[in-house]
């Protein structure tokens, strides 16, 4: 009776010391071997007899009802996390070393779909049996430290993925040999390979996504786990690559890649105004750089087709991320001069001594704007300059310009050339002033020529997601079939490199200087 009644008691402790210290959340993990080993540092401190991993396993599951299990982290090093728990704000266990590592885990949002499969494999029972292995964590590295720091940078990534829809293929044939049980196969693998996409991005281990694109076309690095055993079962590689000359394979692909894409771009930059650290923008550009060459590596073999219509939606992709990081590295240089008020009072001079009716008569014949109109928007940049606003009260300034110029055009058809119309006239006339202020050697003219580069950059940043919004599509899709109808035409683009190039690509990779006398 003594026993039980111990038994009892020592269970009563453990569920309130769960209780006390973890709690019930939405799209965030821990690590299973942190929340054990928070559990055995608990009872070596109260002198308790611990149970071992999968006796806790059982525990925890009965005190937090709906938790969920996935594998997570690089490969050969995945670890089980459990889903929908988190270590309370005012527990002592936030204070611990040991949870250096998993902050940043508990704090992300991760999208609760089946994840595709990873180098390690489960115990057969599929309990909590790996936990036990190594009860004391690894020590951090300072990598890893810095890592972690960089997701509270990161946008929420549950409503990343999107929610995916059947392969249209009423009124046409099936490829040969290909069944409707083959097409769902291929359905749940592109599913679950964008979901491990997701996954790896979200954790900032970009250099994983060359080897998940490498098992999916079937062309497995060399130290691959197997995986691709598992997925020549489920969907032969010759079906599969039947499956990519299919008209409508290529237009699902293509259409699922964009909005996965844009979702990214949304967890990476989530505001492309905030500061963010420069270590993390310079791995997202290395990641964007190394994007098109890990695919085109990846899909030795895929037919053509296939090739061409996923390389544009990275070739995008890509861009953009090029684009955002250059447009925040910016923000934060202009952020700099906005906040001098000695700068800004310099800048109004020069401005007051520029001869905008001049600037206006040369620029009239090719941009054929309305004289009413630049004026008020030299007005109310001359206003807002004065006012010293702050860099987002400019951007909603910019943003209103923008809507005032194109709330015409809405629910035209014309409404996207327009957009583009109003870019090139916007970019040709302040070109024109710049040039206006070079020519009387301006004090302020390094930082009107910082202001100028970003609001161009934020400029092309609103213009792309109003056509975007227009044509009801996503950003990451309208900058595709942008590339696309260029390459069809074969016309020249900004840049030379056949892609658009961003105004701060061509900055050094260092922090900007916003003394007149230095950039001047």
């Amino acid at each position: 009776m003594d026993d039980l009644s111990g038994g009892m008691t020592g269970s009563f402790l453990m569920v309130q010391w769960l209780v006390d210290n973890y709690e019930t959340a939405e799209g965030v993990s821990l690590p299973r071997s942190t929340l054990y080993n928070h559990y055995l540092r608990h009872c070596q401190e109260q002198k308790l007899d611990p149970v071992n991993a999968a006796s806790f396993g059982k525990l925890i599951r009965s005190v937090f009802l709906g938790l969920r299990t996935r594998r997570l982290g690089t490969r050969g090093n995945s670890k089980y996390h459990y889903y929908g728990i988190r270590i309370k704000a005012t527990s002592p266990l936030n204070q611990l070393q040991d949870d250096v590592n998993t902050t940043a885990m508990r704090q992300q949002p991760i999208n609760t779909g089946k994840r595709f499969k990873t180098s390690t494999t489960p115990g057969k029972d599929g309990s909590d049996g790996d936990l036990a292995a190594n009860p004391q964590n690894a020590a951090v590295t300072e990598a890893q430290q810095q890592q972690q720091s960089h997701q509270q940078y990161l946008g929420d990534a549950t409503q990343a993925l999107p929610q995916f829809n059947d392969i249209d293929y009423s009124g046409k044939q099936l490829p040969e040999g290909v069944t409707k049980d083959d097409i769902k196969a291929f359905q749940s693998l592109y599913r679950e390979h964008c979901e491990a996409i997701l996954d790896v991005v979200v954790n900032l281990q970009f250099a994983l996504v060359e080897a998940l694109w490498q098992t999916f076309w079937r062309n497995p690095p060399a130290e691959s786990n197997g995986n691709e055993n598992e997925l020549e079962k489920r969907l032969p590689k010759v079906k599969l690559y039947a499956l990519c000359k299919s008209d409508p394979v290529l237009k699902y692909l293509q259409h699922y890649d964009h909005m996965l894409y844009q979702g990214l771009v949304e967890v990476l930059i989530p505001d492309v105004l905030r500061p963010i650290p420069s270590a993390l923008t310079q791995a997202i550009r290395n990641f964007a750089k190394s994007l098109e060459g890990w695919l085109k590596n990846s899909m030795h073999g895929v037919p053509q087709e296939m090739i061409a219509a996923k390389l544009g939606a990275v070739s995008a992709f890509a861009q953009t991320l090029r684009r955002y990081t250059s447009l925040n590295h910016l923000a934060q240089a202009a952020r700099a001069v906005l906040q001098n008020s000695s700068q800004i009072s310099q800048m109004l001079n020069d401005l007051n001594r520029v001869d905008f009716a001049n600037v206006q008569e040369q620029a009239s014949w090719v941009c054929q704007c309305d004289d009413q109109v630049v004026q008020r928007l030299e007005q109310d940049f001359k206003l807002t300059l004065q006012n010293q606003n702050t860099l987002e009260q400019w951007a909603i300034w910019l943003e209103s310009v923008v809507n005032q110029v194109l709330t015409p055009h809405e629910g035209k058809p014309d409404f996207a050339k327009a957009a583009r119309q109003f870019l090139l006239k916007w970019s040709f006339y302040s070109s024109m002033v710049i040039r206006d202020l070079t020519l009387r050697s301006a004090a302020s003219f390094g930082s009107f020529h910082l202001i100028r580069l970003l609001y161009d950059e934020y400029m092309f940043y609103l213009i792309e997601h109003k056509v975007a919004a227009a044509t009801g599509e996503t950003p990451i899709a309208v900058m595709d079939k942008a590339e696309a109808d260029s390459r069809d035409w074969k016309l020249p683009v900004l840049g030379g490199t056949g892609k658009l190039s961003s105004a701060a690509d061509n900055l050094p990779n260092k922090k900007l200087k916003t003394n007149d006398t230095a950039t001047s």
